[in-house]
């Protein structure tokens, strides 16, 4: 079956299933009877596309390639003739013809009606796309509504009769270590039961802005993808969707969408026919052991607040750069990553409390959270007149030559005409700033979350930072438009 990679290592295309109850104590005597209440819910998935052939004259590289001429040219007729009537007949190019792909995945029904729930990217692209029963009926389905973000898809298959079908369970009630159950079609073998632990919860694999996968040892391979992870009770917890295989076989690591995850999405598709997330309207950045001191925090938490959208539901509300988001909706934002699922899963329109870390202090904000265009981030992550020209003035704390903002140095560095602050001139070698990433050309924005317009205030900042005893000091770095926090050491 066709799969993306989400990294070079992980393949999407296969997942597991993982089944447990809080309450396990000691491993059951089998899985059989759970098994065959289980298999008739679960389906395999077909799917074909045309594939375009290559143009003549192309990679195959049989002959010279014709010259090309407008369309319509009569020196077009001329030397197509010319080239397939000289050339050898194992070399004359022939028609290029469409190609039908086929691919192969797994899915499961989640309403007698004939709704199924599989993975996007084992129906993206698609012509056709075929559901078989465990009986060998074979329907052809419709999509009802796709997610590329979080991979979900939901079909409709039409039947005269009321399908066996399954339901959610709850993910997070699922602890390490609990029995946990996958069905699939792996290389197109048809309902295939396997059985493994949960290995790990929030596992992060780079997969997209939701990342929050369940980890399992479950055999899972090619064509698992799309299928259900069952608890124990016969619930569904996980949606199988990748494996970490530097061999592209099962190594015992696969992971899943949890349900926590894909219910809400799920509805959304059945009722919208997209998904309809909250949006804040803020980039967000990890908060480091360093920005934490810098900020007065006791410990690195929350979200870093790197830049708000304008007129976006964060700054309707108060929410600047610098802030620490600690809570959205009463509940903790405990890392960065945390933050765009909280908002994505809010329901639009919602007044929500976020208590945000400014100044050395808690202050808690009302926010009216808005929807989501799909092509935005409603929290997305961050990686990060002219005065007259004054002379670079060097900042040996941090390893860094900073100079005021000229007309030469906009022109040097290519900064837009509304860039303000004090321009990076150079970095040296082995030192704090260069350890972090800054370069030549960034532009210093604001100090301890204050702003700076020439050097002097920068060096200012550093020495009352120093004074007061901090480890470390907060820069807000503009490069090229992208805003990003760094926190710096200081020399004590």
């Amino acid at each position: 079956m066709s799969f993306a990679a989400f990294r070079p290592f992980v393949i999407a295309a296969v997942t597991f299933a993982v089944a447990a109850t809080a309450s396990a104590k000691t491993p059951p005597e089998g899985f059989a009877d759970l098994a065959e209440k289980l298999l008739p819910a679960v389906v395999n998935i077909s799917t074909t596309q045309s594939i375009k052939a290559p143009e003549r004259g192309g990679p195959r590289g049989q002959g010279p390639e014709m010259p090309q001429f407008p369309p319509g040219s009569p020196f077009e007729e001329f030397f197509r003739e010319f080239f397939e009537r000289n050339l050898p007949r194992g070399q004359r190019p022939e028609m290029p013809q469409p190609r039908r792909a086929t691919s192969l995945g797994s899915g499961f029904i989640i309403d007698p009606s004939g709704l199924v729930v599989t993975n996007n990217h084992v129906i993206a692209d698609a012509d056709e796309i075929h559901v078989k029963l465990q009986d060998d009926t074979d329907l052809k389905a419709e999509v009802v509504g796709k997610d590329p973000k979080t991979d979900l898809a939901l079909l409709r298959v039409k039947t005269d009769k009321p399908l066996p079908y399954v339901s959610f369970g709850d993910s997070d009630a699922v602890r390490v270590g609990d029995w946990v159950l996958a069905i699939g079609n792996p290389f197109g073998l048809g309902g295939t039961v396997t059985a493994g632990i949960l290995s790990a919860h929030h596992r992060d694999i780079n997969a997209g802005p939701y990342d929050d996968f369940l980890q399992t040892d479950a055999s899972i391979n090619k064509g698992n993808s799309g299928g259900p992870m069952f608890n124990v009770k016969g619930e569904v917890i996980g949606i199988n969707t990748a494996i970490y295989s530097p061999t592209g076989g099962s190594i015992g690591i696969g992971f899943a969408i949890p349900s926590s995850l894909a219910k809400p999405v799920i509805e959304q598709l059945k009722t919208y026919g997209k998904p309809r997330r909250g949006w804040l309207g803020v980039r967000i950045q990890g908060v480091t052991d360093e920005i934490a001191e810098s900020l007065g925090l006791d410990k690195p938490r929350g979200a870093l607040v790197a830049s708000v959208s304008e007129k976006g539901p964060a700054q309707v509300a108060g929410i600047q750069p610098g802030d620490v988001i600690l809570t959205f909706d009463e509940k903790e934002v405990s890392d960065m990553r945390r933050l765009p699922r909280l908002v994505a899963e809010t329901p639009i329109d919602k007044t929500v409390k976020v208590t945000v870390w400014r100044k050395r202090k808690e202050h808690v904000l009302d926010v009216k959270v808005g929807e989501l265009d799909e092509n935005e981030e409603q929290a997305a992550l961050t990686p990060g007149s002219d005065k007259e020209k004054t002379p670079p003035s060097t900042v040996n704390a941090l390893g860094l030559s900073l100079s005021a903002v000229t007309p030469e140095l906009r022109q040097r560095f290519s900064l837009a005409d509304d860039v303000s602050g004090v321009v990076v001139t150079e970095v040296a070698n082995d030192s704090p700033a260069a350890e972090k990433g800054i370069r030549a050309g960034d532009v210093v924005v604001e100090v301890a979350q204050e702003e700076v317009k020439d050097p002097a205030q920068v060096a200012a900042k550093i020495e009352e930072a120093k004074k007061a005893g901090r480890k470390s000091i907060l820069l807000l770095i503009d490069r090229a438009g992208d805003l990003r926090f760094v926190a710096l050491r200081v020399d004590s």
